[in-house]
């Protein structure tokens, strides 16, 4: 028994005192995911590559919102919202104590306007999401602070329309350029 005992005093404590004293975790250790409302663009490329369907959005056309929401109940700190998001809203942190008094405290919302259609109107995509497609597409058409010539000022203008039409009135305005062409080659005939 004295064996035993000299042996468990010369290995020293194999436990750690947590919850008594702070956890030390790994640098790359997955935990809470941090949603930055201002950095997001509403695109659910999260709630899709959400495995647990802990992520959602709901879009609501009479009022013009959606609805970002996120659920720690039934998140499993995967890390995937973290990998696909384009603007890096969504950051793991090292937060892993999560409890709490009441279920509804582990449900956190962001609410983002929609921009309305300029054909018909309509509500139909997240406005910071048009705004930032957009800025893409002006800087790649403006390359290396060159100028911005009348050709390039009016595709970009043309393609700002476009991001700004839905996806009903894209349709409709494809079904009348067809006529205008189909009308064209009948007239050559």
């Amino acid at each position: 028994m004295f064996k035993l005992l000299k042996e468990v005093f010369r290995t020293g404590e194999a436990t750690v005192k947590y919850p008594f004293a702070p956890l030390e975790i790994s640098k790359d250790f997955r935990g809470k995911p941090e949603h930055n409302a201002e950095q997001c663009i509403a695109c659910a490329a999260c709630t899709v590559a959400c495995p647990a369907n802990a992520l959602t959005m709901e879009t609501d056309l009479v009022a013009g919102t959606r609805t970002w929401s996120i659920s720690y109940g039934r998140c499993v700190f995967c890390g995937r919202c973290e990998e696909v998001c384009p603007t890096q809203a969504i950051k793991l942190t090292p937060d892993f104590e999560l409890a709490v008094a009441n279920k509804a405290d582990l449900t956190v919302k962001a609410v983002f306007k929609l921009a309305n259609c300029v054909c018909c109107g309509e509500p139909f995509a997240p406005a910071k999401e048009i705004a930032y497609v957009t800025a893409l597409i002006e800087a790649a058409t403006v390359k290396d602070g060159a100028e911005v010539t009348a050709t390039a000022s009016a595709e970009i203008e043309r393609r700002r329309r476009m991001l700004a039409t839905c996806p009903s009135c894209k349709r409709v305005n494809d079904l009348v350029q067809i006529a205008r062409i189909t009308d064209q080659q009948e007239k050559r005939r």
